[in-house]
């Protein structure tokens, strides 16, 4: 289980054990979502990444949104 909590116009990919997989947030220049690791070392299990393919697939569709942050 993957639990994605916003932060910074981003989504923060949490594991079942509380460690930070990575982020997911949207590349302006490639027009697109995208999974950025927490370290080159991260290894994600078959559920894991499923999840966060889940994710990405649900904020391009439209299912899912990414809250923005106002700053002001």
């Amino acid at each position: 289980m993957v639990m994605f909590w916003p932060i910074q116009q981003q989504l923060n990919c949490i594991s079942s054990s509380g460690s930070i997989l990575g982020k997911i947030g949207f590349d302006v220049f490639k027009d697109e979502y995208i999974f950025y690791p927490d370290s080159e070392s991260t290894t994600l299990s078959s559920e894991e990444q499923s999840s966060i393919d889940e994710r990405l697939a649900g904020l391009v569709s439209g299912k899912y949104a990414i809250p923005m942050q106002d700053d002001d």
